[in-house]
């Protein structure tokens, strides 16, 4: 309406002070609401088709869009277990810091396990000592072995020189027999010999390996607890957080609340443009919002980035395959707005619905080009006609609260 407003003040009132003034046609005589359109035709015709050019350039070169909100994360509060919850530490609305204790689970399961681990490490430790007093006795075994071998050898080597001194002084089964007593001693030595070594082993490697285990099994067992006790990760608000001692929390199937991150993380704006603005929003470009819940208030922006891609075409692979008519609603392009000055959006909400319009300058290209006069004359129109959408985002921050408030019936 405002673009035809302007552009009849160039066409179609031109038209109808010639047809009244120069040409004498009077209202209601000449000119009637029956014979308005071929009285005024030219300028009727001129209007309309100035206003759909004016539009057009104004719409692409200054695009607009009412698909602005100030995104925020949330992060989700969940266990890493599954569990009954035990206490509570904060409360629904709370601020927390990274690192508070939000609330425990019930651990007696995982405190049986601590318990279990370090009974095993102290038997370990009983079995080690146990092993050093096996090893002693398995010395003197072994000492006690040697003394009767090496009795047993010496009076077989004795038996031996007598009887080949005299032959008749020792008898061969005495011999034999001398001979039978070596070998079996030989053999208890040995037995006792490998029975200290196994003890050895014992006290060397195998209790030690044991023990290292049951220290794992300790650890694995204190962070299991550890695990009960659930800590926000970051500065925020706690939100949607209803929980109480007796309820169930589950990793996958009943998260506990979400946590807000502080305002300080939250400085862009998202909007989203139609796609035939791609060529046209650039960043550093200058912009403005308006937001439903900062009435009467605009705010200079500043495009940050613009994504590089629509949301409308992403495919990710499934056991379907992709129809293209199912993708026809055209996906929106992504420009991140920051303030042009800092601490202007610190007091719009997050989440607030808001209009944007960005505007396209020319006027270093002006400065630093040789441009054609009619060129020149383009650019200098394209940059002044964007003080209509400055005026119609203006107006739109006035009617807001009256659209919201009595148009909109809430």
């Amino acid at each position: 309406m405002l673009e035809f407003l302007i552009c009849s003040m160039v066409t179609i009132l031109p038209d109808y002070l010639i047809r009244r003034y120069l040409q004498g046609k009077r209202i209601g005589k000449e000119i009637t609401l029956y014979s308005v359109w071929y009285v005024l035709r030219w300028g009727i015709t001129a209007c309309v088709m100035l206003t759909v050019t004016l539009i057009t350039v104004i719409f692409y070169y200054h695009p607009s869009t009412t698909h602005v909100t100030s995104f925020f994360r949330t992060v989700t509060i969940l266990p890493e277990q599954g569990g009954r919850v035990a206490e509570v530490l904060v409360e629904n609305n709370e601020q927390v810091a990274a690192g508070q204790v939000l609330f425990r689970l019930d651990d007696s399961s995982q405190q049986a396990a601590v318990a279990s681990a370090k009974t095993r490490i102290a038997e370990i430790e009983a079995s080690i000592l146990v092993a050093r007093s096996d090893l002693a006795s398995a010395e003197g075994s072994v000492q006690q072995a040697e003394g009767r071998f090496d009795q047993a050898q010496q009076e077989l080597d004795r038996n031996l020189e007598l009887r080949e001194r005299n032959a008749d002084v020792v008898s061969q089964r005495q011999i034999d027999l001398l001979q039978s007593t070596v070998i079996s001693r030989a053999g208890a030595l040995a037995s006792a010999t490998a029975k200290r070594d196994m003890v050895e082993v014992q006290i060397g490697s195998l209790l030690p390996a044991q023990r290292q285990s049951a220290e794992a099994a300790l650890r694995q067992a204190e962070v299991e607890l550890e695990k009960t006790v659930v800590y926000s990760g970051i500065d925020g608000y706690l939100q949607q957080f209803a929980l109480k001692p007796g309820d169930y929390v589950s990793p996958v199937l009943r998260p506990a609340g979400i946590v807000v991150p502080l305002r300080s993380e939250r400085v862009r704006i998202q909007a989203g443009f139609n796609q035939i603005a791609a060529q046209v929003i650039k960043p550093g470009m200058i912009g403005e919002i308006t937001c439903i819940s900062k009435p009467f208030t605009i705010i200079p922006m500043v495009v940050a980035d613009v994504q590089e891609v629509i949301s409308s075409g992403q495919l990710r692979p499934s056991d379907q395959l992709v129809d293209i008519q199912d993708r026809a609603r055209p996906g929106t392009l992504g420009v991140f707005l920051e303030p042009l000055y800092e601490g202007q959006i610190d007091s719009i909400p997050p989440g607030s619905k808001c209009i944007a319009n960005v505007y396209t300058s020319n006027h270093d290209r002006l400065d630093s080009e040789d441009l054609g006069t009619g060129e020149w004359l383009f650019l200098h129109v394209v940059d002044t006609v964007g003080i209509v959408h400055a005026i119609i985002l203006r107006i739109q921050a006035l009617l807001l609260p009256v659209q919201t408030l009595v148009l909109s019936g809430h």
